[in-house]
């Protein structure tokens, strides 16, 4: 454990993470990030999300490197016999703070909860699903289950509209790394062990029932596609007259205040609160004039250059930004300014910006992900005792797999 893990929240947890896609190994880098030593073990050649695109031009996924930052890797042949019993003592024997497993592996019976339980009783394991019953799900499927797909999109549109966003994997990950910290600090309460399971189906419909989607439905208040409108509220796009776009959005009656006076709209907003009866300081009151809001402010932006529109939402208490490309973000200066961002040098990849924990908690660092296989040997050593003959034993007989040496 290097002085810098040793500061973090998590430092002295033990995590074994046996995973694919995007939930669980977001939820065991969450946790390593934190300061937890997660291990994430993988089959002989790497899980089915090892080449997963986006891809570096050397054919490394770019997407695995970027959920498994500050992980441990371990490669072994999850099949055989002596590979499942190497696992199994990763977990058994991982000492005082570990005995902690992840997974969204299914159909593996010596990684569930009853054999891990007979080994150490004091284990806490976080099963993953896709559905409650077990049954197969993806953030794609879950997301048109609930019916977001036909919420998304132009009004009047009649095709369903995915987004690029994997939300519901995103969150299931974090309440995988909630429920796991749930459950350790139970044991160090009571010395229990823990069996939990996330479905992210169940993630899903549980965030779609606290936002409120859920319930409008059953009163009969279906919402409507709305575009890039705000809902319950007033917020849009806007294009400038250089074609600069804009997202605009007044929560309160203060930003609503700050807006109309800024752009010398208040006469007409006036008169229109008159001719319809109507307090625009209301939220609701300016979610039903939307459109008519909208078409004042679309001739005032298109009046403007973008610089000009900044310079005057610049000065109010307006909630704004410009609309830019991922590679417009990824150069700005303030991305490259924030310390949560460090140059990391990856294998396969070379140096990119690359994010730690969003957490703010002390000094932080960020630790680039393995090579698959790279700390087979150094895992089994020290936290299994292994002797290297016995770790050469294992690799002459096709149980583990290191990374490939560099040069």
């Amino acid at each position: 454990m290097s002085a810098s893990t040793a500061d973090q929240p998590l430092a002295g947890l033990r995590v074994v993470e046996v995973s694919t896609f995007v939930a669980a190994p977001l939820g065991g880098m969450t946790l390593a990030q934190l300061g937890a030593e997660v291990v994430r073990v993988d089959p002989l050649g790497g899980a089915a999300d090892h080449t997963r695109w986006p891809l570096a031009e050397s054919g490394t996924s770019l997407y695995w490197a970027g959920l498994n930052k500050a992980k441990r890797s371990v490669a072994v042949d999850l099949r055989s016999a002596a590979g499942q019993e190497l696992v199994t003592r990763l977990i058994a024997d991982s000492g005082p703070g570990g005995g902690i497993v992840l997974t969204n592996s299914v159909g593996r019976g010596w990684l569930g909860y009853p054999a891990l339980a007979d080994r150490r009783p004091d284990v806490i394991h976080l099963q993953i699903e896709g559905h409650p019953d077990g049954s197969a799900a993806v953030d794609y499927t879950v997301n048109a289950e609930l019916g977001f797909p036909l919420l998304t999109g132009p009004a009047g549109h009649a095709d369903p509209v995915n987004h690029v966003l994997p939300a519901w994997d995103i969150a299931c990950g974090l309440y995988a790394a909630i429920g796991l910290l749930g459950a350790e600090r139970r044991r160090a309460r009571t010395g229990e062990g823990s069996a939990l399971a996330v479905a992210l189906s169940d993630v899903a419909l549980a965030t779609a029932g606290n936002l409120g989607f859920l319930a409008e439905a059953e009163l009969g208040q279906p919402r409507p596609r709305l575009g890039n409108y705000l809902y319950g509220g007033f917020g849009r796009d806007f294009t400038a007259r250089d074609g600069t776009r804009f997202m605009l959005v007044t929560l309160t009656a203060r930003h609503w205040r700050d807006l109309v006076a800024a752009t010398g709209l208040a006469e007409p907003v006036t008169a229109l609160e008159k001719a319809l009866g109507v307090d625009l300081a209301e939220e609701g009151d300016r979610y039903e004039c939307r459109e008519l809001l909208a078409a004042l402010l679309d001739r005032w932006f298109a009046d403007h250059a973008g610089t000009e529109v900044s310079e005057v939402l610049g000065r109010t208490s307006v909630l704004w930004t410009v609309y830019r490309s991922v590679a417009e973000l990824v150069g700005s200066d303030e991305v490259r300014a924030n310390p949560m961002m460090r140059v990391v040098d990856q294998p396969g990849v070379g140096h990119h910006l690359a994010p730690g924990s969003p957490i703010r908690a002390g000094e932080r660092t960020v630790a680039r992900a393995p090579v698959l296989g790279e700390h087979t040997d150094t895992v089994l050593a020290g936290w299994l005792g292994l002797t290297d003959p016995e770790i050469r034993e294992l690799h002459d007989r096709g149980v583990i797999r290191s990374a490939p040496r560099e040069g």
